[in-house]
């Protein structure tokens, strides 16, 4: 699962966004991560994909820029090394995204990360 230095690229197309959408969701009182698997036959099948988003509930044009910015540089720090392989991840940015401590947003980051990712058989290895 996890593993260094996957390429890393970005989100452009809105229909990209929307399939992301469909598929896994976790939220964090910093952000909302959605995941969702590629097919292997999409183009870059091995490169980790990532797209943010950030409404006008957050507030003005400054909070939702300063909300992009910070969920950008940790998507940019902890993607590559803890996002899987052949997924495509879009950040929601929430109220408390801006004033949200560094530390706390990227723990609410890798949290979301390792919840997209729990293996099924993890939770029964207890028996």
């Amino acid at each position: 699962m996890v593993s260094t230095g996957h390429a890393l690229s970005s989100l452009r197309v809105r229909r990209l966004f929307l399939a992301a959408a469909k598929a896994e969701k976790e939220v964090r009182r910093g952000l909302i991560v959605q995941a969702r698997a590629r097919d292997a036959d999409e183009p870059s099948a091995t490169a980790v994909r990532y797209g943010l988003t950030a409404s006008k509930k957050i507030g003005n044009a400054v909070a939702r820029n300063r909300a992009r910015r910070r969920m950008r540089a940790a998507a940019e720090e902890i993607l590559p090394l803890e996002g899987c392989a052949g997924f495509d991840y879009v950040m929601i940015g929430r109220v408390h995204t801006g004033p949200r401590p560094w530390d706390k947003l990227k723990g609410d980051l890798r949290s979301a990360l390792k919840a997209l990712h729990k293996q099924p058989q993890e939770e029964n290895s207890h028996e």
